[in-house]
């Protein structure tokens, strides 16, 4: 038996996030088993708390969804950073932990109440060709003229992200397809008026989760905050909602501190127990 925990991630209301499964005290089992676990919990992300292999770091986790392992992913890091201090974990720095993943090293810290990780480097940037962009806009249902610009965005997942004209347009999107094609993950963010609450509405649409919509995503946020903070598009501080189109209030808190883009946010624990495998 090993300790279990699910975690609601960027919410600080039980439900209204988007949930991880963390399985701790994780080394003997084998990649099949965390496969098989993650096929169970069904959720977008379940993670795997390991002893580390590398000196710098404060734990070792690997993530799966349930169909494939990930590098990385933003919820999931919070998430597992937030299970792994409630079951007594204690960092080598006492202002921040280090996680080691598949991405590598991850810092992770507390801004205000809220955890935050710093966004990876991109494996993949750039421009959209001109094929890529027609499937996303026909996956999308969208005309040409709503998309202010595109760009690839890929921090492990596979992300490609539009710019679009306002948040209205990102929340009326009803895409014509039940995935987003041979591109693995589709990330969409649109301005709100100033003076609300949420500077962005964003949506995140992948064949990797089994709702197709992600309720919440620090990876594809980590990624939109470098690209538009990056071209000044975005402040060096906003905070984007997402989920609103299918009943969630997530909130992703960007910040650039120096050269680094650090996405925070809420962590609620939801469940507690023991895994008997």
């Amino acid at each position: 038996m090993r300790r279990f925990t699910q975690v609601d991630v960027f919410t600080n209301e039980l439900t209204f996030g988007n949930p991880v499964a963390v399985v701790h005290d994780a080394d003997d089992l084998t990649t099949q088993e965390m496969a098989d676990l993650a096929r169970w919990t069904n959720l977008s992300e379940t993670t795997f708390l390991l002893t580390p292999t590398d000196e710098q770091a404060d734990y070792r986790l690997r993530i799966f969804t349930p169909s494939t392992e990930l590098p990385f992913a933003g919820h999931p890091t919070l998430g597992s950073a937030h299970a792994w201090l409630e079951a007594g974990g204690m960092a080598k720095d006492a202002e921040s932990l280090v996680q080691q993943c598949g991405a590598g090293l991850v810092p992770i810290r507390r801004y205000d109440t809220r955890l935050t990780f710093a966004a990876p480097p991109l494996i993949r940037g750039g421009d959209v060709d001109a094929e890529d962009l027609t499937e996303i806009i026909a996956f999308l249902g969208i005309d040409r003229d709503m998309v202010v610009d595109a760009q690839w965005a890929d921090n492990g997942p596979g992300w490609v992200a539009l710019l679009l004209t306002d948040a209205e347009t990102v929340l009326a999107l009803q895409p014509k397809a039940v995935t987003p094609g041979r591109l693995s993950a589709v990330g969409v963010i649109g301005p709100y008026s100033p003076g609300l609450e949420a500077d962005f509405e964003v949506r995140a649409f992948t064949a990797m989760v089994p709702q197709i919509e992600d309720p919440v995503t620090g990876s594809l946020n980590a990624a939109l905050g470098q690209w538009l903070i990056g071209t000044q598009r975005a402040p060096s501080s906003y905070v984007a909602s997402q989920g609103t189109a299918i009943g969630r209030r997530g909130r992703v808190y960007v910040t650039q501190i120096g050269d680094e883009i650090w996405i925070g946010g809420d962590t609620v624990t939801g469940v507690t127990g023991m895994v008997h495998r």
